[in-house]
């Protein structure tokens, strides 16, 4: 994959962040790298990562500064922007809203923009309730045109039975079938 426009949506998984930079890193090497952040992300400082210095971190990794307002993110779609979409991590939160339609985030926006062209979407879940509230709303996206998954699995399922994460080193290939218009199998992986 070269020469590609891809937006980096991040959402407010913030355990799952340091899982991602090697992402942009890798995808950053041969195609342009746009970052937008859900409101969590501009706004919430974590013990994970404050979250000036998250801002800073990705517009260096990625060579462009974040998107971070809706008005920001809505150009996405008349201007045709992006090739890809890849929502990572994605929320349960966010799945939801996806799946209802809703939008009031910039990566919100952003999807629901970039849709308009007929475009690919990617979502690598990071949920603590995939397999309880989110099942449904996962089972709906996957079956939705456009909407693509990384791989995903229990990340630990004695502790957090109902807890679903993407496998973080399948996203680059992930997307490159999903600008093929191929979802990645399997879906469902093991725990490793």
């Amino acid at each position: 994959m070269t020469n590609k426009n891809i937006g980096i949506a991040i959402t407010g998984s913030f355990c799952t962040f340091k899982k991602l930079l090697p992402v942009i890193k890798e995808l950053k090497e041969h195609n342009n790298i746009v970052p937008i952040f859900s409101y969590a992300v501009t706004n919430t400082d974590t013990r994970f990562y404050k979250a000036q210095q998250f801002y800073d971190d990705i517009k260096e990794l990625a060579g462009n500064a974040p998107i971070t307002t809706i008005v920001d993110a809505e150009p996405i779609g008349p201007q045709s922007k992006l090739d890809l979409i890849i929502v990572a991590p994605c929320t349960g939160n966010t799945l939801a809203k996806l799946t209802g339609a809703i939008t009031d985030t910039p990566v919100l926006m952003a999807v629901k923009a970039h849709l308009r062209n007929d475009k690919p979407v990617l979502i690598a879940i990071s949920t603590n309730d995939g397999l309880l509230s989110n099942a449904g709303n996962i089972g709906q996206l996957i079956g939705r045109k456009n909407f693509f998954f990384v791989p995903f699995s229990q990340d630990n399922y004695i502790d957090k039975k109902f807890s679903l994460v993407a496998d973080f080193g399948k996203v680059a290939k992930a997307a490159e079938l999903a600008l093929e218009g191929v979802q990645m199998q399997p879906v469902l992986t093991t725990v490793e």
